[in-house]
């Protein structure tokens, strides 16, 4: 009698299974390529990101570093998205560049060109590093790219969650970017300091916006959870259909 209780109940958990699996949702693929100014800082960043997925994406995103500047990287995500053509398209193509000391002009027409052709933008004013900084702190005011490097080191050593041996010290091509800011900081607080800072702006006069980063936008995306990016997914799956 034993026996045949243990063999019924084994039945019953392979109907449920099977039943459970018949009911999923068929998963979604996603592709997200981004185009970096910088060949290290930023891909190392996104690289070492883990989408998270729901129950109904699957994410393959590719990060590219061209070591180019702003309207350089613009026009390189627009030819890649070309390539890409109807055959293996991108449902999101992002170009991630800083102002640096590039004229005003230049950079806020990258902005424009991007936009024009339907590519993300995740620029920063003045560097990428400002997205590191709110991991620690609200940063309002404007401040040189140079002293991004001090500011992010003092955060780090005050934070008491760094374990090295060493005070630490910011490098911009350190592959442990992503670890320490996500471990010693808070992303949350980065995403909700970064678009705070962002709203408080208007306009197009992109270069005068400082401080400000973009960033959070993409990083929101890659954490699936940028509703109007998943309902012009799920509209394309649809439309396919």
């Amino acid at each position: 009698m034993a026996n045949k209780i243990k063999i019924d109940n084994l039945l019953l958990k392979r109907q449920k299974r099977k039943a459970t699996k018949k009911h999923e949702p068929k998963k979604v693929p996603c592709r997200i390529l981004i185009v970096c100014e910088g060949q290290r800082t930023e891909p190392n960043y996104f690289r070492k990101f883990r989408v998270e997925e729901n129950s109904r994406f699957v994410y393959e995103v590719k990060c590219e570093g061209k070591g180019v500047n702003t309207l350089s990287v613009v026009d390189a995500a627009i030819a890649r998205k070309k390539e890409a053509g109807r055959l293996t398209p991108y449902d999101s193509v992002w170009a991630v560049f800083d102002r640096d000391g590039f004229p005003k002009e230049r950079f806020n027409a990258a902005i424009e060109k991007a936009k024009a052709h339907g590519i993300e933008v995740a620029w920063s004013n003045e560097a990428f590093e400002l997205w590191y900084l709110y991991h620690f702190l609200n940063r309002t005011t404007a401040m040189r790219r140079e002293e991004y490097e001090m500011a992010i080191s003092d955060a780090v050593n005050v934070s008491g969650k760094w374990k090295g041996k060493k005070p630490y010290r910011y490098a911009k091509n350190d592959e442990r970017n992503y670890e320490i800011m996500t471990n010693c900081g808070n992303r949350e607080q980065a995403i909700n300091w970064a678009q705070r800072q962002h709203e408080k702006f208007d306009g197009q006069r992109y270069a005068e916006h400082n401080p400000c980063t973009l960033v959070y936008k993409l990083v929101l995306q890659l954490l699936n959870r940028d509703k109007a990016f998943i309902n012009q997914v799920m509209e394309k799956i649809q439309e396919r259909m």
